[in-house]
């Protein structure tokens, strides 16, 4: 293993709600993603879900509020709960979590990735 810049990993991949696989560990995987505009509304039955933003402003909709998570903060999303990720802007994100989540948990969508790229 060696060091990761994270910036540079941004720099590899334009293609936005496509996580991108740049590490793992004990069971977890650490995930780059860049999006914009509004995802769908999903679960992970058993997993939680770390966010935290490098660039820009994050909005996490929950089924009866919405978090705002600013740029070097983060937010973990409970198993079980409903939510929705919306970035007004682009926003860049780090994500952590186990191996088995999946993308959009049950949902599928057309934005579904069901393999991450590792970069």
């Amino acid at each position: 293993m060696s060091v990761v810049n994270i910036q540079k990993k941004f720099g590899l991949f334009k293609d936005l709600w496509s996580p991108k696989k740049i590490g793992e560990l004990n069971g977890q995987q650490i995930l780059l993603a860049k999006i914009k505009g509004e995802f769908v509304f999903h679960n992970h039955e058993n997993e939680d879900e770390l966010f935290m933003v490098q660039k820009g402003v994050l909005e996490m909709h929950l089924r009866d509020e919405i978090i705002t998570i600013n740029e070097g903060e983060f937010y973990i999303v409970p198993k079980g709960v409903d939510h929705k990720p919306v970035a007004k802007e682009e926003v860049h994100i780090l994500l952590f979590e186990p191996l088995s989540t999946k993308h959009t948990g049950d949902v599928v969508a057309d934005i579904t990735v069901e393999t991450y790229e590792s970069i």
